[in-house]
Formats: C-alpha cells, sequence, structure tokens
C-alpha cells in the first residue's frame, strides 16, 4: 500500500508541474498535443454529428449498392438462388455489345435524350426570350407552360394515350382537318417514339423556360443597351450578346432533362401498363427491368443496369467538371 500511495503521489505531482521553460525565456509546448486539440475544435469535426450519418447513409445503400450491382454482373447468375462470386468475367457486357436487342434499346435511349433534351433546350429558350419581352399576362402564360410539369408520368401518359387514340383522339382529329391521317402514333414502330418524345417535351419544356427565364432577368440592362448602342438587331443581340452569358443556365438544365428523359420508363410503363413497351419505344431502362425481374437473368440485367450508369455518368461528369472549375464545388 505505501508503495501505492508513493506512485499516486508522484503522479499528482507530475500533472501540478509548470511547463518546461524555453532556453529564450519562453514556455515550451507539445506541437502534436495543440494540434490535435486544434483538430478536435475544427469545424470538420464539431459539424459531424450532423453530416457523417446522412454521408454513411448513401454511401452504404446508393455508392455500396452501385458496387454490388457491379460485382453481379461479373458473374452469371440468374434465377433465385445464391450469387456464385468465384468466377468473375465480363461476358454479360460481351453478350451485351452483340445482343441485337440492347443495340436497338441503346439507339432508342441515345434518339430520346438527344430529341428530348435539343427541342425542350430550344423551345424553353423561345419561351423565356417571349415572356422575358413583358408581354401583357406575363405570369398567366409562365403558370400555363409550368403547369404540365407538375404532373405525374401516370396521369401524363393516360392523357396522350388518348390524345394519340386513332379512333377519337384530338391529334387525329386536328390532322384531320388538313387532310391527314388518322395515325397509329402508338401502334406505329417508325412513329411511338417521336410520340413519345412530344409528350416529354409537352410536360418538361415549361421547366426549361423557368431556368432559362431567370437567367435572362440576372443579366443587367446595360448589356442590351450597349447592343443596341452599337447597332445590333433584335435576332444578332440574342445571338451573339445575351445567349453567350447563359451557358450555366444550358447547362443546369441539360443535366436535370437528362434525368427527366431517362424516367420514360415510369411513362412507357404506364402507357401500356407493363415492362413491354411498345415496339419501337424500347429504352434501356425498360429493357434492364424486363430482363432482371421477368427473366430473372440478374448478372446479365446488373450488365445493362451499369451501362445505363456510365451513359448518365458521360452526361454528368462535363457538368461536375464545370461545376468544379468554376469554384462552386
Amino acid at each position: 500500500m505505501d508503495n501505492l500511495f508513493d506512485k499516486l503521489r508522484r503522479l499528482r505531482a507530475d500533472e501540478g508541474d509548470e511547463p518546461p521553460v524555453r532556453t529564450d525565456g519562453g514556455t515550451a509546448t507539445d506541437s502534436s498535443r495543440s494540434g490535435f486539440r486544434e483538430f478536435l475544435g475544427s469545424d470538420f469535426v464539431q459539424s459531424m454529428p450532423f453530416w457523417l450519418p446522412p454521408f454513411l447513409l448513401a454511401g452504404f445503400f446508393v455508392y455500396g449498392a452501385i458496387g454490388w450491382n457491379l460485382l453481379i454482373s461479373l458473374t452469371d447468375s440468374s434465377g433465385f438462388g445464391p450469387v456464385d462470386y468465384s468466377s468473375l468475367d465480363f461476358e454479360m457486357y460481351a453478350r451485351a455489345f452483340n445482343d441485337p436487342a440492347f443495340i436497338e434499346a441503346t439507339r432508342n435511349t441515345l434518339v430520346l435524350l438527344i430529341g428530348f433534351i435539343g427541342i425542350c433546350l430550344v423551345f424553353g429558350l423561345l419561351l423565356a426570350i417571349l415572356i422575358d419581352r413583358h408581354i401583357r399576362f406575363e405570369n398567366t402564360f409562365r403558370t400555363i407552360y409550368l403547369l404540365p410539369m407538375s404532373l405525374s408520368f401516370v396521369v401524363t401518359a393516360q392523357f396522350w394515350l388518348w390524345m394519340y387514340n386513332v379512333n377519337n383522339g384530338m391529334v387525329n382529329a386536328f390532322l384531320g382537318l388538313f387532310g391527314l391521317g388518322p395515325f397509329n402514333f402508338i401502334g406505329n414502330p417508325e412513329l411511338v417514339l417521336p410520340a413519345v418524345i412530344f409528350a416529354l417535351i409537352w410536360q418538361f419544356s415549361g421547366y426549361a423556360m423557368v431556368v432559362f427565364l431567370a437567367s435572362l432577368r440576372a443579366i443587367p440592362q446595360e448589356h442590351y443597351e450597349a447592343a443596341r448602342v452599337d447597332g445590333a438587331s433584335t435576332v444578332k443581340m440574342y445571338w451573339r450578346v445575351i445567349i453567350p452569358q447563359l451557358t450555366n443556365a444550358v447547362i443546369s438544365a441539360l443535366v436535370v432533362l437528362m434525368v427527366f428523359g431517362l424516367k420514360a420508363f415510369d411513362f412507357l410503363y404506364a402507357l401500356v401498363g407493363g415492362f413491354q413497351p411498345p415496339n419501337g419505344a424500347d429504352i434501356l431502362p425498360t429493357l434492364m427491368v424486363r430482363v432482371a425481374f421477368q427473366k430473372n437473368q440478374w448478372a446479365y440485367g446488373s450488365a445493362i443496369a451499369i451501362l445505363l450508369f456510365l451513359l448518365a455518368l458521360g452526361v454528368i461528369a462535363p457538368y461536375l467538371y464545370y461545376e468544379y472549375k468554376q469554384g462552386t464545388i
């Protein structure tokens, strides 16, 4: 016991010691402990209870699921049962590139994305320029153009199913005034994809209009006045002065519209009430779901999902790089 009390007294004496004095008269400090205390007191550590749980959850359920999907795509798994990870290869990717159904779905996906995004951007820009001219009933027009975006894909699909009806649809009735039709827009493989693209443009061009209108309103009036003083016509003023300043709006709208375009699976599913879209409108998301959940070919479906993910990443990556160069992320 005496030895124990002696050790406790020495320990308390050590804790009460004054910091060692340096030869120049200052007080020596332990730099490693000071740096660690500063790290614990930093905003990064103090804010950790708020951002770390959602970060871990998103990392596990989103990026972890993508990684697991990639691993399954390297197997030969099909049907229900345990997945055999002992033999990994790229057989499913080779199968995809030699599958006519995958090639057709890829072509339809690219046509849908390019047609939908390109026309949506142009139409939205024209609407924004028109409304930015301070026309009468500006707020009413803006609400009318934006209203279809508030509808779900199920409602939109049923609405356009009636509009495209061969016998009594409004579209065929309108074309009939000019001696055209009637056309079977949903049943004709050559018309169904343009019909789907037109329906998506109707729903989401209002979003592009709002994005462009906000950017147009942010441009100083001095730029318009300087262009007019230089003698530029209205077309040249917008083409050479105003539109080049809408780069950020174009990129932002492009990324969001691409996400909407890839969600056309919901529209096609609601249009026909199943995984098999009309002939000529099969896209990668519908093919992926059909292969995975109807045919139970999990590995092949996972390979299609990874290729679709790479396609989306190829569009979003330039946007992320641009934002990184701008210092916004």
